[in-house]
């Protein structure tokens, strides 16, 4: 049989719980150190740190410029790519008529770089040809020799019309000869982005092992309306270890999807094969074998790459190609003395609030600075690890976000201590008055923190920069410090309670019934909550007493009532 539930035993079962919370994240913590790059201190944002400032320039023709509006939809798109790693504070701004600022914290890896200046066009075309590539031809000396180009003279225009993408009726005897000749490890290949829709395409797989003659592109990848990343499953529905592109395309793409993976069923290898061309290289040239509700894009995919590829389509490609024109390291904007100057307005506004507590709530004050500490534990191993996980970093305004969290966790145990005084004034014994308080002051805690919550999730939405990690850091020690009301400040006042120091009232413990104030019962009279218990006990007793008289008593005393008014001794009743 199960035991009653009481205070003291619920108190214990939140304490464990918030135990088993904050072990938690210390073994998360510890997982990510040992074995993930975690680090046991938060990374540092651009503006304490310091980082890369890479300089983007367009790539334009002869004669092209690039207008105001393609530059600003660039810079919003590489914002959206470096954002969706997490919130790591970077800065993206223009630079002249043409270039883009591109300033990220610390030392950027490759696949951030290129994240950043890929255009991410992605675009759908029948295999008609496929092989390995003409590297090089060893001549009868030994030495390595280019492959002999194509004679120009071959007739380049189709003997016949072509009927759709597949036809290799494209496959004239120079497209031949090119692709015989087509070597990898050149320059040769052409770029998706400039080369003819409509036309075919001779190119390579993004690993340079096999070359491909494609035919017109068939479906575009601006039809795509989503992408993410996953690991595959199979037909029995099996979770496998094959990282995937998971594509949703708009009705237009649908249906121009589901049209050519028909066609393609019943066509021999390789022409049953529908490559995905990105930026010229195909990433994934995977055999037609039904038709599917879902398309995916697989391929010798990680995690990593096949999220940064999912980012980069859902985001849409940039206006214009970009390429890499400078890379210099910066130096912190802020620098040390600012971040100390914020620790110590930190500290200092931390150091009123337990003077104030100390002197407004004498020992029970101790309650609130253990909370604020276990709040502060907590806070710094969920921002450690969003540091190393997701990618945050932490800057000035990010901090600043901390410092106000500490007013606002002061709030909840506050109202929470006002609740319980308020108790103690209406004449409630301690233990009493901790559990009436808790289910009253619970509902403005929560009403509060929704409210605040709400707040930093608008502002980090709207918001871009530095904003956003003022919004995080405050949304991230609301949840905290309604956690630790729930499971620290509460459970310790419902131990605290059954303690004979507390629940004597001790004018030191802050919860004194008679340095609370009074109950006022008129004439300039009041009377401590034990008298009113004890006023209350004694007109009981009478009601009781009165009930108990027969009639005949009653009408007696009924009797001797009327007899003093008549002998004037009733006088101060009449008035």
């Amino acid at each position: 049989m199960a035991k009653p539930s009481t205070p003291v035993r619920n108190a214990w079962r939140g304490l464990i719980w918030l135990a088993v919370v904050t072990v938690g994240l210390v073994a998360l913590n510890v997982v990510g150190v040992l074995w993930a790059n975690g680090t046991w201190a938060p990374k540092l944002a651009l503006d304490l740190e310091g980082g890369t400032e890479m300089i983007l320039a367009p790539k334009l023709e002869s004669g092209q410029t690039i207008s105001e509006d393609e530059l600003n939809q660039a810079v919003a798109i590489i914002r959206q790519r470096i954002d969706a790693a997490g919130v790591s504070e970077s800065e993206i701004n223009t630079q002249g008529s043409s270039n883009i600022v591109v300033s990220i914290p610390g030392t950027p890896d490759e696949e951030t770089k290129k994240r950043i200046q890929s255009s991410a066009r992605l675009d759908f075309r029948p295999v008609l040809l496929a092989g390995a590539p003409t590297n090089e031809v060893i001549g009868a000396d030994g030495n390595a020799t280019p492959a002999p180009s194509p004679d120009p003279n071959l007739p380049s225009t189709p003997s016949t019309k072509p009927t759709d993408g597949s036809d290799p009726a494209y496959i004239t005897p120079l497209l031949q000869a090119q692709f015989d000749a087509f070597s990898c490890s050149s320059d040769a290949a052409e770029d998706a982005n400039a080369a003819p829709q409509d036309q075919p395409l001779i190119t390579c797989d993004d690993q340079g092992t096999v070359k491909y003659l494609l035919g017109p592109v068939e479906v575009e990848g601006k039809t795509i309306t989503d992408a993410t990343s996953g690991l595959t499953q199979s037909s029995a529905g099996v979770t496998t270890n094959t990282w995937a592109v998971n594509l949703t395309f708009n009705d237009k793409g649908s249906k121009e999807f589901d049209a050519i993976s028909r066609r393609l069923i019943s066509l021999p290898e390789p022409r049953n094969m529908f490559a995905a061309v990105l930026d010229g290289k195909v990433i994934t040239a995977p055999r037609v074998l039904g038709v599917t509700g879902q398309p995916q894009i697989t391929g010798d995919f990680t995690q990593e790459s096949a999220k940064s590829l999912a980012d980069q389509l859902k985001f849409g490609a940039l206006p214009i190609s970009f390429q890499l024109q400078s890379s210099n390291t910066i130096t912190a904007t802020l620098g040390t003395s600012q971040l100390q100057s914020g620790l110590i307005a930190g500290l200092i506004g931390l150091l009123l609030v337990v003077i104030y507590t100390l002197f407004q709530y004498r020992l029970l004050g101790f309650v609130t600075i253990a909370s604020l500490v276990v709040a502060a534990v907590i806070t710094y191993l969920v921002v450690t690890i969003m540091s190393w996980r997701e990618g945050y970093r932490l800057s000035l305004a990010g901090i600043a976000g901390l410092i106000v969290a500490i007013g606002f966790t002061a709030d909840s145990f506050i109202v929470y201590f006002e609740r319980i005084r308020d108790e103690l004034r209406e004449g409630r014994g301690l233990v009493a008055a901790v559990e009436v308080g808790w289910k009253r002051a619970k509902r403005t805690i929560y009403a509060a923190k929704a409210v605040n919550l709400l707040s930093a999730i608008v502002l980090f939405v709207l918001a871009v920069g530095s904003v956003r990690g003022f919004a995080f850091t405050l949304g991230i020690t609301t949840i905290i410090d309604v956690v630790v009301v729930l499971l620290f400040t509460h459970p310790m006042l419902q131990l605290l309670a059954n303690t004979r120091f507390f629940s004597s009232g001790h004018p030191a413990s802050g919860l004194d019934p008679n340095a609370l104030g009074a109950v006022y019962r008129g004439r300039g009279q009041f009377r401590t909550p034990s008298e009113r218990a004890k006023a209350s006990k004694v007109a009981s007793s009478s009601r009781e007493a009165a009930k108990r008289q027969t009639i005949a008593e009653r009408k007696a005393e009924l009797e001797r009532g009327d007899e003093l008014v008549g002998s004037g001794k009733g006088e101060g009743r009449d008035r």
